[in-house]
């Protein structure tokens, strides 16, 4: 997942350049620029995958709830933003150039207050919306949220 670079950053302070890291579970932590995801911080997560109803492409998602207090980049009480590979006023994503692995396009939202956090990576574009960004975690990535509050 992409999060802040600092400790305890909005989202929004986040999105310029150099203000984001990734961060991994370490089952797919791979480079020593990544950060490793604590085991507790999704609280509750489902995966699932599927191909879009009209691209036809494939899609993979994580959706759940978080524990922001366990990583030291979320601040708690921020509502949250968007990632993706897409979006942006170029439209080359914020932040620019970064990418899900594996996949040609990605949308992410963290919603420390929520507690939620959602990824989905796809093939297509039209499968990963950008320009819901305020909407949230369930209209941008269906899924399950498991009552996070």
């Amino acid at each position: 997942m992409t999060t802040y670079r600092d400790a305890y950053t909005d989202i929004g302070d986040s999105e310029q350049p150099g203000g984001t890291t990734s961060y991994c579970t370490p089952a797919a932590h791979f480079s020593a620029e990544q950060g490793v995801m604590p085991g507790d911080f999704w609280t509750d997560v489902e995966f699932t995958y599927g191909t879009g109803e009209g691209s036809g492409g494939r899609w993979a998602q994580l959706t759940g709830c978080i524990n922001p207090s366990t990583l030291d980049r979320l601040n708690v009480n921020d509502d949250g933003g968007q990632y993706d590979s897409s979006g942006g006023s170029e439209g080359t994503g914020n932040p620019v150039g970064s990418v899900c692995t594996g996949y040609n396009h990605y949308v992410e939202l963290i919603e420390p207050a929520g507690p939620r956090a959602c990824i989905r990576c796809c093939d297509e574009e039209e499968d990963c919306p950008t320009t819901m960004d305020t909407a949230g975690c369930p209209e941008v990535v269906p899924g399950n949220y498991f009552d996070c509050a």
